[in-house]
């Protein structure tokens, strides 16, 4: 259980027209969190946070997310030197999903090695109704070998 505590939610008038920061997070304590290039607007990733990562966030201007495979808060390029400097945190208008704008040093965001996560998209001729043409497509280079960068536990 997180010890952050965030303004708590009020008026629908106040959570999406005010001027207070009130996270909604779910029943299990996460947030979602898109992530995008400051500069180009890329969407570079999507994780969670909980009230912990978010306010960490906040504090070090350095992305923080709650891993959930792992259970535990993860700074983002604490391993691998690819870190998101934090430029600008906006949310949506009612106030259930986080947008980081960010530095993406080092320019990969994606564990694979790749600038972001959505490095595939699905190829041309893909029909919902014939489940083998539902193909994916690499749609950019690495960046860096995750094999050379991240260490084996």
């Amino acid at each position: 259980m997180s010890t952050h505590v965030f303004p708590a939610r009020t008026t629908t008038a106040d959570i999406e027209l005010g001027s207070t920061l009130q996270p909604k997070f779910s029943p299990d304590g996460l947030i979602p969190c898109i992530t995008c290039d400051h500069e180009t607007n890329e969407v570079l990733m999507f994780a969670f946070m909980n009230a912990e990562a978010l306010a960490q966030t906040l504090k070090t201007r350095k992305a923080t997310y709650w891993s959930r495979s792992r259970g535990k808060l993860w700074i983002k390029g604490e391993e691998s030197g690819n870190a998101q400097l934090v430029k600008e945190l906006r949310v949506d208008c009612d106030q259930d999903v986080v947008l980081l704008r960010v530095e993406n040093v080092g320019g990969a965001a994606c564990h694979n090695g790749y600038k972001s996560c959505f490095y595939r998209k699905l190829a041309d001729g893909a029909n919902a109704d014939e489940p083998t043409s539902l193909k994916l497509e690499f749609a950019a280079r690495r960046v860096f070998d995750p094999a050379t960068v991240y260490r084996k536990e």
